[in-house]
């Protein structure tokens, strides 16, 4: 498994030769830096430690700083794993850049979802709603009973549909499509959305799925229709 950190900047528009419109999300993801590589013998598992954005010494502990200066770099903002071996014949303090990846790889991008604060039971939950005719129930869209489920003296079970927080929650979306990889403008074009919300951290890795790749796109280059 191979993968790379970078931020989600948002959503777009790209068109095939076919006259195909896909919507596709921008991952702008600068070079990460091997900070550290875990072993089977020493750690118990393979993994390659990446960081991600730079960040002033006077805003990182000593900690991140020792660590980062064992392979002569900053401190970074983001530090994750990439489990597998694929990745670990790079060398320490070496660069991890989009072009591991090429178009028409399938890839899973984990994210943090959107927070969108205190929601009710019936769009947290997708619950059904009370009834709505004249002289029926007011409960329309307030939650039900919850402590009935059976003999269990009152007690709330845990799981129960309720209003709550809703978002902020690792999610990951799976066997999405690279479309365009740009190494000089370090971003991924990825068919579909990602999680999570803009300049969000994501992580791109490879798919789970059985499929690996697709045959990729023709895209139409509107770079060199500029100023007609």
């Amino acid at each position: 498994m191979k993968g790379i950190l970078g931020r989600k900047l948002g959503m777009t528009q790209v068109f095939t030769t076919d006259g195909e419109l896909i919507p596709v999300t921008v991952v702008e993801a600068t070079p990460n830096i091997v900070l550290q590589k875990k072993t089977i013998e020493k750690d118990g598992y393979e993994a390659v430690q990446l960081g991600f954005e730079d960040v002033k010494e006077s805003r990182a502990t000593k900690a991140a700083i020792g660590h980062a200066k064992k392979v002569e770099t900053a401190p970074k903002r983001f530090i994750r794993e990439i489990r597998g071996e694929e990745m670990m014949n790079l060398e320490l303090g070496s660069e991890v850049k989009v072009d591991i990846f090429q178009a028409g790889d399938k890839v899973d991008v984990s994210g943090v979802s959107k927070g969108k604060g205190y929601m009710g039971t019936i769009y947290r939950n997708n619950a059904g709603m009370g009834p709505k005719s004249h002289g029926g129930s007011k409960n329309i869209r307030h939650i039900g009973s919850l402590a009935t489920i059976g003999r269990n003296n009152g007690y709330i079970n845990k799981g129960t549909a309720m209003a709550g927080h809703e978002g902020v929650l690792n999610t990951t979306a799976q066997n999405l499509e690279i479309v365009k990889v740009d190494v000089e403008g370090n971003y991924l074009l990825i068919k579909g959305n990602v999680p999570g919300p803009r300049k969000g951290l994501v992580v791109v890795k490879t798919t789970v799925k059985p499929v690996k790749a697709v045959q990729p796109k023709e895209l139409v280059n509107l770079e060199g229709n500029k100023g007609e």
